[in-house]
């Protein structure tokens, strides 16, 4: 009886003994940039799935080759992946303080995808893209950056893996090693006429004339850089990234977004409501750019009012050729709306011009400088904080004349 039971006990004591599996000590810690990240077997992108991660999951580096790398999930399955679709814990942290700041900032009005679209963590077309936007999809637009058309930092993978240690030679052995070269030979010796073929001809000493070889520019003069528009928005969940511009489209009404005269419009805003027998009209502020690829946000902004007489929106102030930055920030709490706009001087300092709608007519409140960065930033309620229009000083019609001529010679 013993003898048969004898290699049961010693299977199981020798499965008991077996050691345990060692996993591969990890070198880094990154996370899942997009949101499904696909992990494969092998390094070809083609090779079978091994496992998926979604946005912000945590994952083990365990090895790298060039710019792919080998990761390990929580659930502890293993797999290669593109090093570019990774975030450092300092960017994913990143990540986290934009969307709790963009909760903060002032939306400029809804805007709609017209396809679907990637969310980017950064203002770079191969920055990671850790949501999409589908077509028809809504969200708010918060900011606007100015970035140059180029590839994303090289350096993302030394930021998630420290670069190998090469072994180096020691100099003596070096030394050793290398081969002296051969002798140079002799040169050539110069030429008996060597006087007379030093002296310049009068031909090379005639400037180049750049029109000649390249009409209307010169060939010295470097082509500028591309640039893309980047639009920061903000979803209904409250995430934000980085859109390019082109593929959105404010979501003002059509009866209004006609008098565009071809510019984009940048932002929009409801002021009041008109009531015209039953239907309900608003009164609407936008701003607008003549074209893209500015470092600013608009140069011109015009305030429409609904006409009971003639039941149509007109032209109540504009105001064009102006150097205007976000964020417009309005305020419709009081009797009376109001609104402000950041625009650049002819001085170069910035000034928050606080306007006030009275009925039909736009009425300036004051100017004020606002150059610090801070002041920039959305306050909780800074247009109920200006002056209101019967304390507040007036600019003198002599004052008003100056700045109407300036901006004429501008």
């Amino acid at each position: 009886m013993f003898g048969r039971l004898a290699p049961g006990f010693l299977l199981i004591l020798l499965v008991g003994c077996r050691p345990e599996e060692t996993r591969t000590p990890a070198i880094a810690e990154a996370f899942a940039g997009p949101s499904t990240l696909t992990l494969h077997q092998d390094l070809s992108p083609k090779s079978p799935a091994a496992a998926t991660a979604n946005h912000g999951d945590r994952l083990d580096v365990l090895e790298y080759r060039r710019r792919f790398v080998r990761v390990r999930t929580a659930e502890g399955k293993e797999g290669w992946t593109d090093v570019r679709q990774l975030l450092t814990p300092e960017q994913m942290a990143d990540l986290r303080q934009a969307s709790q700041n963009a909760a903060h900032l002032p939306s400029q009005g809804a805007a709609t995808a017209f396809e679907s679209l990637n969310i980017h963590t950064e203002p770079n077309r191969s920055s990671p893209s850790f949501l999409q936007l589908p077509e028809n999809g809504k969200v708010d637009v918060i900011g606007h950056k100015l970035a140059p058309r180029t590839q994303a930092a090289q350096p993302v993978a030394a930021r998630v893996v420290k670069p190998r240690l090469t072994r180096r030679r020691s100099r003596e052995k070096a030394e050793e090693s290398r081969v002296a070269p051969p002798p140079a030979p002799p040169g050539p010796k110069a030429p008996k006429d060597w006087l007379a073929l030093s002296v310049p001809n009068s031909k090379s000493l005639e400037k180049p004339n750049p029109e000649i070889s390249k009409p209307g520019e010169p060939p010295s003069q470097p082509l500028p850089p591309r640039v893309d528009d980047w639009s920061l928005i903000r979803t209904r969940d409250g995430q934000a990234g980085w859109v390019l511009t082109r593929m959105l489209s404010m979501s003002i009404p059509d009866e209004v977004a006609q008098y565009a005269e071809g510019h984009r419009i940048t932002s929009y805003f409801a002021l009041s409501q008109v009531q015209d027998g039953a239907a309900t009209k608003n009164n609407w502020l936008w701003t607008t750019i003549t074209k893209g690829s500015e470092p600013y946000e608009y140069d011109s902004f015009r305030v429409f009012i609904w006409s009971r007489n003639h039941h149509r929106y007109e032209t109540s102030y504009i105001d064009r050729n102006i150097v205007g930055h976000f964020p417009v920030l309005v305020d419709t709490s009081g009797p009376a709306p109001r609104f402000s706009v950041l625009v650049e001087g002819i001085d170069g300092h910035l000034y928050r011009k606080n306007y006030l709608l009275d009925g039909n007519r736009v009425r300036l409140v004051n100017r004020v400088v606002a150059d610090q960065p801070e002041q920039k930033q959305a306050p909780s309620n800074p247009v109920a904080s200006a002056a209101s229009p019967g304390d507040a000083k007036e600019e003198s019609w002599l004052s008003k004349m100056k700045h109407s001529v300036s901006k004429l010679f501008r």
